[in-house]
């Protein structure tokens, strides 16, 4: 029944190398540093071929609910890279593509399959072709916790019960087995009846996923956004690990974890995690206000700490996702404060990810509001959010001092609910300041090296003199801030 065999003695030296890795050596791929991450939620980004479109697809621009479908295809990503380029997007990372009965994809029915709603294999590698062109990455999600109830193991046990020679691929409790809406006696993601939970540890198991993982990995995939992977062992991820890197050393691993992940970050799992303590940060400082200056820089400074040096480099640095509602939305429309976290993302130590459309200004409340289509007529886009996006990425690309900078808060002001920080890169250094506050504000920044004398704002595009060791800034804007980068030595 399983196809896409590959060499028992391989997967054998895979599992004997996997136990020999080092928990102390933290190799981080090098491109990610450089990363500017764009998330796409597939079925809702482009409608690029109408002829795989669903049964009853909605209007393109609709509610989005729990089960509708709009007809997003990766043909639509593909004749959207232009503009993803031009944004300066490098990076993609796209949310399931594998067949499933579900608008989101979480239900894996065939992980050997791109689903028919999408396209084809030919479609990926076609997308694969043309972001390698351009020079992008490509990051899909790995969804091994957990499949849908039509994935034919499972079927099989439905069919079979204890006959099955799948029974121990699940821990069904009792027969016959009770699919939804009936309470599921089965084990199941969070008790939901349609994601029955894979017993990854189970050899047969593990060996199948492995296949799967190997099949993607030789059409040149970039790397795997983890789902949920903190609900399987260690010992699966970090074998699951040197398959991945077997194949590709450079391939980019990153969980889903939404607290501290320092058990998985210890160079034998995960190259790195959604970084959702920053969001936590953000969210808590910038836009619901509900977390003063302090706590924010408390925060970051934590989550530092917690992570080996080269992972903090990797994070991935989000302000939002399919998971979670839109920040400008939690900003209640506030663009100045959706500038002012695009800014930090841009600045700060990692790699930021955009949700698609955010750059655009789009809005949305909880799943599955979030997960509203793109808006593509450009008469409705927030041009001037976009413009700034394009201005504060085509910053971090053009100065290392972001992207490789070491980083060290400068200012923690709670009075004016200002912080400033300093990022040093060989002989680059920058100073970021962020003014969350409705109010024009003053600063002066000092105890400065008397080495450089003049400093550009390139943000706001003007030059501030050092004086008497000291820089004064005037009239910061309410919710925005200033990038200043040492232009002349002494």
């Amino acid at each position: 029944m399983l196809k896409h065999k590959i060499n028992i003695v391989l997967i054998q030296l895979l599992f004997i190398s996997a136990s020999c890795v080092s928990q102390n050596k933290v190799i981080i791929p090098n491109w990610v540093q450089d990363a500017i991450f764009y998330q796409i939620f597939p079925e809702r980004f482009a409608n690029g071929d109408s002829t795989n479109d669903p049964q009853n697809v909605k209007a393109w621009g609709g509610k989005p609910e729990y089960n509708n479908y709009f007809g997003g295809d990766l043909a639509g990503v593909i004749q959207n890279l232009d503009y993803l380029q031009e944004l300066g997007i490098n990076a993609l990372y796209l949310n399931p593509i594998f067949e499933s009965n579900s608008n989101h994809k979480y239900h894996t029915k065939d992980y050997f399959k791109i689903d028919p709603q999408f396209g084809n294999d030919s479609i990926f590698k076609m997308l694969l072709s043309e972001c390698h062109k351009r020079g992008i990455k490509v990051v899909i999600d790995g969804v091994f916790n957990h499949t849908g109830i039509d994935f034919f193991a499972f079927q099989d046990i439905v069919k079979n019960e204890n006959n099955s020679k799948y029974l121990k691929w699940y821990d069904v409790h009792s027969f016959p087995v009770q699919l939804p809406p009936a309470k599921p006696n089965y084990e199941a993601w969070w008790g939901m009846g349609d994601l029955p939970k894979l017993m990854a540890d189970n050899p047969e198991v593990r060996k199948y996923i492995f296949e799967a993982t190997q099949y993607w990995m030789k059409m040149g995939l970039d790397g795997w956004r983890l789902d949920v992977p903190n609900e399987m062992s260690h010992d699966f991820w970090i074998q699951w690990r040197t398959l991945v890197k077997g194949e590709n050393p450079d391939a980019y691993i990153v969980g889903e974890i939404w607290d501290d992940a320092s058990a998985w970050l210890k160079g034998n799992q995960f190259d790195a995690v959604m970084n959702y303590r920053f969001r936590g940060a953000c969210v808590g400082w910038i836009a619901l206000e509900n977390r003063n200056t302090f706590q924010f820089d408390s925060i970051l400074s934590a989550t530092r700490k917690d992570y080996p040096n080269e992972v903090n480099y990797a994070l991935q640095n989000l302000i939002g996702s399919h998971d979670t509602e839109r920040f400008l939305t939690l900003c209640k429309g506030n663009i100045g404060k959706a500038k002012l976290a695009a800014l930090f993302q841009m600045t700060y130590v990692g790699a930021p990810m955009i949700y698609y459309g955010d750059e655009i200004g789009m809005m949305g409340g909880r799943d599955p509001d979030c997960r509203r289509t793109m808006i593509l007529d450009t008469l409705h886009w927030n041009s001037d959010l976009r413009e700034f996006y394009k201005k504060v990425i085509r910053i971090r690309d053009e100065n290392p001092v972001f992207r490789k900078g070491d980083y060290r808060t400068i200012i923690v002001d709670a009075t004016k609910n200002i912080i400033a920080f300093r990022r040093d890169y060989e002989s680059n250094h920058a100073i970021v300041i962020l003014n969350n506050s409705p109010n024009c504000q003053n600063l002066v920044i000092d105890n400065l090296s008397q080495s450089f004398q003049e400093w550009y704002d390139v943000l706001n595009e003007k030059h501030i003199k050092l004086q008497d060791g000291k820089l004064s800034l005037e009239s910061l804007s309410p919710y925005s801030g200033a990038i200043l980068l040492n232009t002349k030595r002494k």
